[in-house]
């Protein structure tokens, strides 16, 4: 299938339903599409070009449906990593699954779903976040939250490396507000001590 084809002015907008747009939601890990499909894309200079359905997925698909209660809760709310909440596509606001793995029976069942369980993104927050999700995933190493200019932690628990018992819990992208509490907790203990030792020495 190539995308070029559909999205020919000659169609007269018959496929506009088909543009990829940042990240090809449509046809995404986890689009209606690839529950049932195994999709396979092509990229060149970093944008979908090509895309193949290649056999039926056997696999069984995380369920993402949240819980209308939930969703009304976020809605209304701004961007917790932009601080935005518009109406343009990339300011929308998209309830985010904030373990990116996806994985949890628990998390996939709308009766069993937390308010923790999610945060509000808005689009282009999500969609990064779903790449370095997916990274994670492939690697086992975590982002680090120092890739953004003055956050002072990588992690604000655990390190690096990815491990069953934490999961996403301590990454910056799993959740930015608990990042920034701790920081807060441990920048001002920190800071007590460099005070108290300076005043004190060492009987501080």
């Amino acid at each position: 299938m190539d995308v070029a084809e559909f999205t020919d002015k000659k169609h007269n907008g018959k496929y506009e339903g088909l543009k990829l747009g940042n990240g090809g939601s449509w046809c995404r890990r986890s689009s209606s599409l690839a529950k049932k499909y195994i999709i396979e894309t092509e990229k060149a200079k970093g944008a979908i070009i090509r895309i193949r359905l290649n056999g039926f997925n056997k696999q069984q698909q995380f369920k993402q449906a949240i819980r209308k209660d939930l969703k009304d809760f976020y809605k209304s709310k701004n961007c917790v990593m932009l601080g935005v909440n518009g109406k343009s596509e990339n300011t929308t606001i998209e309830i985010d699954h904030k373990d990116g793995r996806k994985d949890d029976s628990r998390i996939a069942n709308p009766a069993t779903q937390k308010l923790e369980d999610f945060q509000p993104l808005c689009k282009a927050a999500n969609d990064i976040k779903r790449q370095i999700c997916k990274r994670c995933r492939e690697t086992n190493k975590r982002w680090d939250a120092k890739n953004i200019p003055g956050n002072p932690y990588s992690f604000y628990c655990g390190d690096e490396n990815w491990n069953k018992k934490l999961g996403c819990v301590g990454c910056y992208q799993y959740d930015p507000v608990e990042y920034r509490k701790q920081s807060v907790k441990r920048i001002s203990k920190e800071a007590a001590e460099i005070i108290a030792k300076k005043l004190f020495g060492d009987d501080a």
